[in-house]
């Protein structure tokens, strides 16, 4: 039995919530990158940054090519980077708001 459309939407979700994932993807954004320079923006172990880029590999959300001895993973599509830009645009407005909401309470503190 397939699964239902808002399974595979939730379960890419919950493959994207991981800050370090989401680091990746950020970086990737700007075009492919081999796994050292990752390493050398994303202060974490290189056997954590595996397991991420690994989950990330397995879901589709990643490609990785061997260039030598080097990997160089990129975003598989664009509509990745159209995501990450999405998710910035949403976070926006809930934090404007947010924004708003505190300088009426501080106001009404004064006032």
């Amino acid at each position: 039995m397939p699964v239902p459309l808002y399974q595979a939407k939730a379960d890419l979700f919950r493959t994207l919530g991981h800050p370090v994932r989401i680091r990746v993807l950020e970086l990737l954004q700007d075009g492919p990158l081999p796994v050292r320079d990752l390493l050398a923006t994303i202060d974490i172990e290189a056997s954590s940054l595996s397991q991420q880029l690994a989950v990330l590999r397995r879901a589709g959300i990643v490609t990785a090519t061997r260039e030598g001895p080097t990997v160089v993973y990129a975003l598989s599509t664009a509509d990745v980077a159209d995501l990450m830009a999405a998710a910035r645009s949403i976070l926006t407005e809930v934090l404007a708001g947010q924004g708003e909401l505190l300088a009426e309470l501080r106001a009404a503190e004064r006032g």
